[in-house]
């Protein structure tokens, strides 16, 4: 597992790809209280003042400290499940647990 970077210029269905293709789980992205354009990018769904700054995500980061940041950073709600897209995972999980975890609703 290798650090991967995340941008504006990604789309929803090119960082979801990415995500269950590293950590063999789901990210769910919203653009307000729904389930975002796949062919949106990050940009176009930024809320508020947030800047957009490009970060990159660590198999060794938590789960809720990376929906932290893309809150943080795109003012976009994330949330990551299981593969199978049936439960979320526990905030204090590392993402490199992801694919092995049952899920844990927060």
């Amino acid at each position: 597992m290798a650090d991967f970077k995340i941008s504006g210029r990604m789309t929803v269905e090119s960082i979801q790809e990415q995500f269950k293709n590293e950590f063999k789980g789901t990210l769910r992205l919203y653009d307000g209280n729904t389930f975002a354009d796949p062919k949106a990018t990050l940009a176009s769904i930024r809320k508020g003042d947030a800047k957009g700054n490009e970060f990159s995500i660590s198999p060794l980061m938590f789960v809720g400290t990376f929906e932290d940041l893309m809150i943080e950073n795109y003012g976009i709600k994330v949330q990551v499940a299981s593969l199978d897209n049936t439960q979320l995972i526990h905030n204090q999980t590392e993402l490199k647990l992801v694919k092995n975890s049952k899920g844990n609703i927060i």
